[in-house]
């Protein structure tokens, strides 16, 4: 497993980390994505470990916290193996301080979290969403706060836009408090929106990325493809409302370049989506997530080798669209391109 640096802050994260929404699984849309029990949960740590997968996803608002609490028993008694990043912000009941990352949230987030864990620490607290209701000022120096008392060792954020992470690293560095480090984002061959402003401030900004969906929300495991519709069984028949839309031509596209792809290397097609995100500017880990071991393994293969220049080529091409304005003309006009930096 290769280990990265998370932006440019002084922690290693592997390539490859686990997303424990599958963990404890209830409702609609976690209990679609896996229902892993404590006994199940250790199985697939074992293997993560095995590989070299280290760092572990979560966030309070996944299975009402059972998330939390599944991981937490499975990482019981090898705490100092892993590393915990969980995420706080968005609505978790219909009580007024239930949403949001208001000083008081956030600190009574963070004391459930690690009683749900069973630690004394969180490696990564990572804001969920954007709350417009609560002053940046208000949760830079909450954030501040818990790291100074160690409850937290770093922070980042998710789904955040540009302007808002550009403000909270403004005044962390008028303020003297630690700065974002992390932002966990969607990102894959069927949605490179990531690309127009959040990866030149993320490489400009030292801000790692962590990529959820990287099989763009099971659309790119290589059951769906021209004339293969979702199949029976498939969690996208519950979960596709809640996805990033993406148009069937594009999606089509994108799929018969990775299944070419896929011919070439031997490597199946979540394989070669998950490699070509490893290559991508500011990714530092792409986070993976499977209901069963088979799954786990087969996304695990994504590492440890490289496409060629050519299949990126190939990947890059069938992928690409036109971002929305303001960045339009900077693909489409000349003068504009001559301004234009290329991707970092």
């Amino acid at each position: 497993m290769e280990y990265r640096q998370l932006g440019t802050s002084g922690l290693r994260v592997p390539a490859l980390s686990f997303g424990a929404g599958t963990f404890g699984g209830t409702g609609p849309l976690f209990g679609a994505w896996g229902t892993s029990d404590a006994a199940e949960a250790r199985r697939m740590l074992d293997i993560c470990l095995d590989a070299g997968v280290t760092l572990f996803d979560t966030a309070d608002v996944y299975s009402d916290g059972a998330s939390e609490t599944v991981l937490g028993a499975a990482i019981r008694g090898r705490r100092d193996a892993v590393l915990i990043s969980t995420k706080t912000g968005l609505p978790t009941g219909d009580g007024p301080q239930d949403w949001g990352v208001s000083r008081k949230r956030l600190i009574g987030a963070v004391e459930t979290a690690l009683r749900r864990l069973g630690t004394d620490r969180i490696d990564l607290l990572q804001l969920h969403a954007f709350d417009a209701s609560t002053p940046t000022e208000e949760v830079m120096a909450t954030l501040d706060r818990l790291i100074a008392d160690g409850k937290v060792l770093y922070a980042g954020v998710s789904n955040y836009p540009g302007w808002q992470i550009m403000k909270a690293q403004a005044l962390a560095e008028r303020h003297g408090w630690p700065r974002l480090v992390a932002h966990q984002v969607y990102y894959s061959l069927i949605g490179r929106g990531y690309e127009a402003d959040l990866l030149p401030l993320a490489a400009d900004q030292g801000i790692g990325a962590l990529v959820y969906s990287p099989l763009g929300w099971g659309r790119l495991t290589g059951k769906i493809g021209r004339g293969r519709p979702i199949p029976p069984g498939s969690r996208l028949h519950e979960t596709i409302q809640w996805a990033p839309p993406v148009a069937d031509d594009h999606l089509y596209r994108v799929v018969d370049a990775l299944e070419a792809v896929a011919a070439e290397t031997g490597r199946t097609v979540p394989q070669i989506a998950i490699n070509w995100l490893l290559r991508r500017p500011t990714v530092s880990s792409v986070i993976i997530g499977a209901r069963d071991e088979t799954q786990l393994r087969d996304n695990l293969g994504a590492v440890g080798w490289a496409l060629t220049a050519a299949q990126v080529a190939t990947l890059d091409a069938a992928s690409e669209m036109l971002p929305p304005y303001p960045h339009t003309p900077y693909r489409q006009q000349e003068g504009f391109r001559r301004l234009a930096p290329p991707l970092v």
